[in-house]
């Protein structure tokens, strides 16, 4: 017994530095290397570290909880540095829009605006609303741009059969979406408020073909919302992709329905980062960009049809977790994004199929591809 203890002694005094030598030599390991895929889809110089960007995009096509990603569109001061589809999906593939078509309703209201053919602060023309006691003609353009407007609607909650986005989109509402939607009475008084509803873009849209025509011919109407928006929008930022539908009744469904490359739905993001400009050609007044991109009186988190990256009225969350405050973006259903960091110079697509409620992973894998971005100095 005796001729053991030294040795005993001292193993137990070697512990330390054998649990010592163990962490130290315990490296992280080695990240899984790049397919050719994930690598190719970044150019050879993005301003920043190519393989880091790289993987970054990777995970929206390869983890599984932000599977289904269809189409990535990553650009710096109007470059395209990451671009990446999932088969078969490619650049001349039109996405639909879903809720993203909304902020270019409002852009093209806000040229409306501009013209003189709408006013912002003045009850909304909705020829419904004007008869002598009806609470809804205090309804302004300002509260329904900040879907404040008090009337009455169930986006996306219980069955969606029983919702007003599908009753007026599918079922009885479909062939006529403004009826519906101007139908609806008040559940809360004008402006006070925030209720996130595509039936109040749908009024949006039938404002700008009043706005256009006086005639209620479906054809006609169509076709002046349908020029407006090419020869004002879509062709001058060079989306020539770009399909608006429109119900039976001649109304642009405004709200959802829309379709475009992924290329052009950046070229979109680009514009609203640059405030209305494209190739110093200002389109829509810089006022009105910055109009949509400020804080609703009822919600911090929304603009005017934008969402924004501040804590959302509802349970404080913010959209872009880590990016700057001033980061906004373009929301659609099942996960369609454009996002827009103006302090980085950086518009970030990503277009696909995840499920509601399951959004939070995908805007965080955006969050940090826009992270991987300095920002810029003052100018």
């Amino acid at each position: 017994m005796r001729s053991r203890v030294p040795s005993l002694i001292l193993t137990l005094a070697l512990l330390p530095a054998l649990f010592g030598c163990s962490s130290q030599s315990a490296a992280p390991p080695a990240p899984e290397p790049l397919d050719a895929a994930a690598l190719k889809a970044v150019v050879e110089k993005p301003g920043i570290d190519r393989e880091r960007l790289a993987r970054a995009v990777d995970t929206l096509f390869t983890a599984p909880e932000t599977a289904d990603t269809r189409a990535v569109v990553v650009l710096r001061d109007g470059r395209i540095v990451a671009e990446r589809y999932a088969a078969p999906y490619h650049e001349n593939t039109r996405f639909i829009s879903w809720s993203m078509a909304k902020t270019v309703t409002a852009v093209m209201i806000g040229m409306l605006v501009s013209d003189g053919r709408l006013r912002l602060d003045e009850s909304a023309p909705v020829p419904a609303w004007q008869r002598p006691g009806d609470p809804r003609g205090e309804i302004t353009l300002r509260q329904l741009l900040q879907m404040r407007s008090g009337l009455r609607h169930v986006e996306a909650e219980g069955p969606p059969y029983l919702t007003d986005t599908a009753r007026m989109l599918f079922l009885d509402g479909r062939d006529n979406v403004a009826a519906y939607a101007e139908a609806q009475p008040l559940e809360a008084e004008p402006g006070a408020k925030w209720e996130y509803s595509s039936a109040t873009t749908v009024i949006l849209s039938d404002l700008a073909a009043r706005s256009l025509t006086t005639s209620t011919d479906p054809a006609e109407r169509r076709r002046v919302v349908q020029d407006y928006l090419h020869t004002r929008i879509f062709e001058p930022l060079g989306m020539k992709s770009m399909i608006p539908e429109f119900d039976a009744a001649g109304t642009l469904i405004g709200g959802s329905l829309i379709h475009g490359t992924a290329r052009d739905w950046a070229r979109f993001g680009e514009f609203l980062r640059n405030r209305g400009a494209v190739n110093g050609a200002q389109l829509v007044p810089t006022t009105w960009i910055d109009f949509m991109t400020a804080p609703s009186p009822r919600n911090p988190g929304y603009g005017a049809q934008t969402w924004l990256n501040r804590p959302q009225v509802d349970d404080g969350h913010v959209e872009w977790p880590g990016a700057p405050a001033s980061t906004f973006s373009m929301n659609g259903h099942l996960g369609q994004f454009v996002v827009v960091s103006p302090s980085q110079g950086v518009t970030v697509v990503r277009l696909g199929k995840t499920d509601e409620g399951q959004h939070a992973p995908v805007r965080a894998a955006i969050a940090r591809i826009i992270q991987l971005f300095p920002k810029e100095p003052p100018k």
